[in-house]
């Protein structure tokens, strides 16, 4: 399995004529956030593979609706209070199936707290969007052998690649979620890597953390259906 994977700045690679040349074998695209829904309106159009999203703490324009109307998000626009029918999907703080793939994603966007704004959230109550979530991953173990293939979030996990400062400090209860339903991969973004040649990738556990900034090519054959399921308990 091929996935693109994309978060807070647009890519020019990506942002061209070229798109289809380069990405057009991709299987999917997962989004970290803080990207304007127009460049997924794009991405989608020309690669015309599902994109999966969950949102940041900036580019927030549309976030209430998504929230509110919980419905998704190809609906008609003005039934989502003026959404483009862009044709995302929208898995923050949800878990979705992508049937196709054979692929299990969990989302949670957001970022630590640190001055009130919106879409921030305290560790308390991360962890609290977590066990809404903790009903359906036991229903993924139970009829597909797993409980996540995927957890695509924008703030990382605590210790793991996260910044020395409050804003871009990760969230401990993600290595709770780690530890107890072993994703293969963690996918995030909210750190911005100005040397491309840092390292992106922090294993924990039976999972590998991945920094997807900017843009991320994840290739694993081992994803979705063709997972060991001797990884779950």
């Amino acid at each position: 399995m091929k996935i693109l994977c994309i978060s807070d700045e647009t890519d020019p690679l990506i942002y061209s004529d070229h798109a289809s040349t380069r990405y057009g074998d991709v299987d999917l695209i997962l989004s970290a956030g803080d990207l304007p829904l127009k460049y997924y309106e794009f991405i989608i159009s020309t690669l015309n593979k599902p994109l999966y999203f969950v949102f940041g703490n900036h580019n927030l324009e549309f976030l209430n609706q998504y929230i509110s109307n919980n419905q998704p998000p190809y609906q008609d626009t003005q039934q989502l209070g003026g959404i483009p029918p862009f044709g995302g999907e929208f898995v923050d703080g949800r878990v979705r199936y992508d049937k196709r793939n054979d692929l299990i994603i969990a989302g949670l966007g957001g970022s630590i707290r640190y001055n009130n704004g919106e879409h921030q959230f305290t560790n308390r109550q991360m962890f609290g969007r977590i066990v809404k979530m903790i009903p359906r991953l036991i229903f993924n173990r139970l009829v597909r052998g797993r409980y996540v293939d995927i957890l695509l979030t924008h703030a990382p996990p605590l210790g793991l690649g996260d910044g020395v400062d409050l804003p871009h400090k990760g969230f401990s209860s993600f290595l709770l979620f780690m530890k107890w339903f072993k994703p293969t991969y963690l996918l995030h973004g909210h750190v911005h890597l100005v040397d491309f040649n840092a390292n992106r990738i922090h294993p924990f556990k039976r999972t590998k953390v991945i920094n997807i900034f900017k843009n991320y090519l994840l290739e694993d054959e081992q994803l979705g259906g063709g997972r060991d399921v001797s990884r779950c308990p």
